[in-house]
């Protein structure tokens, strides 16, 4: 896959979890994808939550390399 292709496809699967993420007064949204590291925007609820390595480790992260095998890590970018 292209980096574009994979681009595309993280997109689509932070568009499927979005709404859980949302549902707990968060949310999320794509930053950029390099060197194989996913980054993100927690922001909301998601933002000041203790247990916001828990949601990127053990569930965006886990169904993003799950889904798209290119991956090795997700990040959160705290700005």
């Amino acid at each position: 896959m292209t980096k574009e292709e994979i681009e595309l496809k993280i997109i689509s699967v932070i568009d499927r979890i979005k709404p859980f993420i949302i549902s707990d007064g968060g949310n999320i949204d794509f930053v950029k994808y390099e060197d194989n590291i996913v980054y993100v925007r927690l922001d909301g609820a998601c933002k000041d939550c203790t247990f916001i390595d828990v949601t990127i480790k053990e569930g965006i992260e886990e169904i993003l390399i799950s889904e798209i095998p290119e991956i090795k890590e997700v990040k959160n970018i705290d700005e």
